[in-house]
C-alpha cells in the first residue's frame, strides 16, 4: 500500500500569466504558497488483474482503456501500468471548483503514488512537469502551469513560466517572522459557490489572446509579482495587502466572468471592515475569497462576512510526499 499526501495551493499575484497563450509570448510569473489542506491518494495492489478506482464514484474495470476518469486513465497510460491496482482518494476540502488547485494536486499526488507503487523515485520537478503534461497535453485542459508546480514543490515561492515552456521555482527568502506575519494576517472564506474552472480559464485565455490592452494588464500583474517578491525579501509586509488589492482590480478587468456582483459586495464589506486587499482564489466567480488584514480587524471582517464560512489556513513548506509505503 502506498499513500501520497499533496498540498493544495493559494496564489497571490500574477494569476493568468501561467497560461501558454500569454507566457509563450511574454513570460509569466506568480507568487503562491502551498497550504495545510491536502489531497490523499491511496494505491494498493489488487488481488486480481482488474482496476478499481474510488473517488466521487466507483469504477470497476478490466483494463486502462475502460477507465472513465480521464486523469487516472492518462496517468496510468503514461506510466505504463496495465492493471492489478486499486486507487482511492480523499481531500480535506471540496475537490472541484474551489480555486485551490485541487485537480492538479490530485494529478501530482496520483503520479507520485503510482510511481512509488512501481518502485520509482520521482523528483518534485518531474512531478510538476509530468502533471502538466497529463492535464494540459493528454487531457487538453485549458489551464495554466502554476498549480502543478506549487503542489509538487510546496513552500512559498516565485514560480516563473518561460517562453520556451520551462518553469523555474524559487523559494522567497525572508525572515521567518515575516512569513509568519503574512500567514497570520490572511483570512480565507468559503463562498459556497463552485464553478467550472476550465470553462472560465478557456474564456479568459481567449479574451486575453485577442486583446492587446488585456495583455498589457497581465504584464502589469506580472510586474506586481516581482514588486511583491522584492518587498517580502526586504521583510516589508506593509505593502502585501496593497499589492493584492491592485492585482485584484486588474484581474477583474481581464474578464467579466472573474467576479460577480455578490463577490464584489463581499469584497467591499471586508475592505470597509479593515481588510487592505484580497482576491478570489483561482479562476474566479466562486470558490474561496481571501483577504489580507491586520489581526486587530479580523473579528470585524468575520462579522461583516458572517454569511460565509471562515477557513483556517496555514502555509505548508513541503510539497507532495509519500507518507506511507509498504510493498
Amino acid at each position: 500500500m502506498i499513500i501520497s499526501r499533496t498540498p493544495l495551493r493559494m496564489s497571490f499575484t500574477g494569476g493568468g500569466s501561467d497560461m501558454p497563450a500569454f507566457y509563450q509570448k511574454y513570460g509569466g510569473a506568480v507568487i503562491s504558497t502551498a497550504i495545510d489542506k491536502y489531497v490523499f491518494v491511496n494505491v494498493n495492489k489488487k488481488f486480481d488483474d482488474g482496476i478499481r478506482i474510488a473517488y466521487s464514484k466507483t469504477e470497476e474495470v478490466n483494463c486502462v482503456a475502460e477507465i472513465e476518469h480521464r486523469l487516472v486513465r492518462a496517468s496510468m497510460e503514461h506510466l505504463g501500468l496495465s492493471g492489478g491496482i486499486e486507487i482511492t482518494t480523499i481531500a480535506d476540502i471540496p475537490s472541484k471548483g474551489t480555486g485551490l488547485g485541487s485537480s492538479s494536486s490530485f494529478t501530482v499526488g496520483l503520479l507520485h503514488a503510482l510511481s512509488a507503487f512501481m518502485g520509482r523515485y520521482v523528483s518534485s520537478e518531474q512531478l510538476g512537469a509530468d502533471s502538466c503534461y497529463i492535464e494540459i497535453e493528454r487531457c487538453e485542459a485549458p489551464i495554466g502551469k502554476q498549480d502543478q508546480y506549487a503542489a509538487a514543490f510546496g513552500g512559498f515561492n516565485l514560480i516563473e513560466f518561460n517562453r520556451d515552456d520551462t518553469v523555474e521555482v524559487s523559494p522567497i527568502i525572508c525572515k521567518r517572522e515575516t512569513l509568519l506575519e503574512i500567514e497570520q494576517n490572511i483570512l480565507v472564506f468559503y463562498t459556497g459557490i463552485s464553478r467550472n474552472a476550465s470553462t472560465l480559464l478557456a474564456r479568459q485565455s481567449e479574451e486575453v489572446s485577442n486583446d492587446e490592452l488585456k495583455q498589457e494588464v497581465l504584464k502589469r500583474m506580472v510586474s506586481f509579482t516581482y514588486d511583491l517578491k522584492r518587498e517580502i525579501q526586504k521583510d516589508n509586509t506593509h505593502v502585501f495587502g496593497e499589492i493584492l488589492h491592485e492585482n485584484w482590480i486588474l484581474k477583474k478587468s481581464l474578464s467579466e466572468a472573474i467576479s460577480t456582483s455578490e463577490i464584489d459586495e463581499w469584497y467591499e464589506s471586508a475592505i470597509k471592515a479593515g481588510a487592505i486587499g484580497g482576491k478570489i482564489l483561482g479562476a474566479g466567480a466562486g470558490g474561496f475569497l481571501m483577504f489580507y488584514a491586520p489581526l486587530s480587524t479580523h473579528a470585524a471582517i468575520r462579522e461583516s462576512l458572517s454569511i460565509l464560512r471562515p477557513i483556517e489556513i496555514k502555509f505548508e513548506p513541503l510539497g507532495s510526499r509519500i507518507i506511507f509505503y509498504h510493498q
